[in-house]
């Protein structure tokens, strides 16, 4: 019964069964507070290399590194190499798009 009336509400409703994926795993992506604190100091900072993000959060490297690996993957973060250290920064809108997602589901 219950996949049943959630076929119904995306026919009802034309939601994208795709983008409404790509919308969740974004949203477990950033659901660890400390991928929200890499996320909230890339807002403050623009760029940063691992080691500047592992002694600012007091992590391991290794911590920071597999935290950073998951947000680009879902498309959160982006990188540039520049001589042997990598920057991240936030990939475009990815976390407007996530905000604006969460208020449209919310009003």
């Amino acid at each position: 019964m219950y996949v049943t009336q959630k076929k119904n509400i995306m026919a009802q409703s034309k939601l994208d069964p795709k983008k409404l994926e790509e919308a969740a795993s974004k949203l477990r992506a950033i659901a660890h507070p400390m991928r929200i604190a890499i996320i909230d100091m890339l807002e403050k900072k623009e760029q940063m290399n691992v080691t500047e993000i592992y002694e600012a959060l007091k992590i391991e490297q290794a911590s920071a590194s597999h935290h950073l690996n998951i947000l680009k993957t879902k498309g959160v973060l982006d990188s540039k190499r520049s001589g042997k250290k990598t920057f991240y920064y936030l990939k475009g809108d990815a976390v407007s798009q996530i905000a604006d997602c969460i208020n449209k589901c919310h009003s």
